[in-house]
């Protein structure tokens, strides 16, 4: 297992596959774990990076995430390519991973060749979000499917990890912490949005919002799918990579 070392942390890395550097960032509550069935779908035609952030998987753990999450991963991003000595990679992050895509283009888009940014809310998080977020952990505790998935990402600790990163979610909505380090309209590289029509766990007007962020940049397209689930990289698991490898080409 590779590693390296971040604010005196250790970050658990993951290479495979050949050709152009495409990372996969995790959404909130899993970890690098939730590609590994979509692994052969790109590592074929990418060498994919997957990374755990700090505090899950198999990465060192936290007692607290900042109320800033995806901005702070998005350094740890920037952490792990200056290490890999790369000069240009691909993003595709999912669900709280796609703002950590953007974030880290915005801060050094020197860095970044394009990015892939799936199933997540845009600018702001809807107005229930706190609520619907609070509602949807609960829950998920006595699922057994839902906890199949956290022990399956994070191991023994898995409630641990998702009560840290729900308080951390909850005080970022709460207090109107930006989602951007940067205002989106200062993004430079081409990004594509993707997302489903019946993703439940998004705001319900998601078009709309990719519609207004494509108003904001000059080299944006968007793809929606008509069915599948949260999120659309795995619900819409082959057409998805199709989709991926054509943008990325």
């Amino acid at each position: 297992m590779s590693y390296f070392n971040y604010q005196s942390k250790r970050i658990f890395y993951r290479e495979t596959g050949h050709g152009k550097p495409l990372i996969l960032l995790h959404g909130d509550s899993a970890s690098s774990t939730m590609f590994e069935m979509l692994l052969p779908l790109y590592q074929k035609h990418f060498r994919v990076i997957l990374i755990d952030f700090l505090g899950n998987g198999k990465s060192d753990r936290v007692d607290k995430f900042p109320a800033d999450l995806w901005i702070s991963q998005a350094q740890q991003v920037i952490a792990l390519i200056e290490h890999l000595h790369l000069k240009k990679v691909n993003l595709l992050g999912t669900s709280g991973g796609a703002w950590v895509g953007i974030n880290t283009a915005l801060e050094r888009p020197d860095l970044i060749e394009k990015v892939i940014a799936d199933s997540f809310d845009g600018r702001t998080l809807h107005s229930t979000f706190s609520e619907d977020l609070k509602k949807e952990r609960e829950y998920a505790k006595h699922d057994t499917f839902a906890k199949q998935f956290y022990e399956w990402c994070q191991g023994e600790d898995w409630e641990t990890v998702v009560d840290l990163n729900t308080q951390a979610l909850v005080a970022c909505a709460e207090k109107h912490i930006s989602l951007f380090s940067k205002p989106l309209e200062y993004l430079a590289v081409p990004i594509l949005f993707t997302g489903s029509l019946e993703d439940d766990m998004c705001r319900k007007d998601m078009l709309k919002e990719y519609m207004e962020m494509k108003k904001l940049l000059k080299h944006s397209s968007i793809h929606m799918f008509c069915t599948g689930k949260h999120p659309a990289i795995a619900s819409n698991a082959e057409k998805f990579a199709e989709i991926v490898l054509a943008f990325l080409k």
